[in-house]
């Protein structure tokens, strides 16, 4: 018998002091999509009110503390301390990939240098977090999309989307178009690939949907099929001529 493939081993490294504790159940949820989360190390002051949230639940997600006293005012240890394990952790050559949990700017180059070796590095903050450090990771989750209150889908067609639907409209358009097919029908797979190589912060969830599948059926400019193998495809819809009453891509 077959042994199964082994899931991804990663690195989960979180910023106390830029990532709420309230991310925490829907955070784990989301990284056992990608892989096993083997280390868990959590950095910050948990002797202050700001990380306190987190320390009350360390022990139900099995997360290691590490505890820097904020010794000097404007020097952030707890930031050194993780990028100094992170780059342990890298050169111990053990891990498939590293989910670096911030807000922060400053991990932007921690992520590029995981990167030019070839690790993967997958990103959690919220929508405020800077460009420079999304881009910078192979793929950047929202954290807004882990809370408790948007992991529903009751919830998420009560709320507000995090961005309007027009921008997905102008990603996907741009995406389809630019992919090769000899009919215009491309495997709805391929075009979630592309759009993570195009921007690495794409989530169907940050415009109100749960899967790729139904954000595509709700954009006028796009047609969702199948293949003969039940399959999910998508295409440009083609656009009817006044005059011929043919259509054309």
């Amino acid at each position: 018998m077959a042994s199964e493939p082994r899931s991804k081993r990663l690195a989960v490294l979180i910023d106390a002091d830029n990532a709420s504790a309230k991310i925490a159940d829907g955070l784990f949820e989301e990284i056992a999509k990608i892989g096993e989360a083997s280390v868990r190390r959590i950095y910050g002051d948990f002797s202050g009110t700001r990380s306190k949230a987190w320390a009350d639940i360390l022990s139900k997600h099995a997360i290691i503390p590490h505890q820097q006293f904020a010794y000097t005012t404007g020097k952030n240890a707890s930031d050194i301390t993780l990028v100094i394990d992170a780059m342990d952790l890298l050169h111990s050559g053990r891990f498939d990939g590293f989910c670096l949990v911030s807000s922060d700017s400053d991990f932007t180059r921690l992520a590029a240098r995981i990167r030019e070796e070839g690790v993967d590095v997958f990103g959690f903050g919220e929508q405020k977090t800077p460009e420079s450090f999304r881009q910078a990771c192979r793929r950047f989750i929202y954290t807004e999309n882990l809370l408790p209150e948007a992991q529903t889908a009751d919830a998420r067609a009560a709320a507000k989307p995090l961005q309007s639907i027009t921008h997905a409209k102008r990603l996907l358009n741009k995406v389809i178009s630019e992919m090769e097919s000899d009919d215009g029908w491309v495997n709805l797979g391929r075009v979630g690939s592309q759009l993570y190589n195009l921007a690495s912060d794409f989530d169907s969830r940050t415009y109100g949907f749960a899967k790729l599948s139904d954000l595509v059926r709700k954009i006028d400019t796009l047609e969702l099929g199948q293949t003969e193998a039940g399959h999910p495809r998508v295409r440009l819809r083609p656009v009817v001529t006044a005059k011929s009453g043919k259509s054309k891509r």
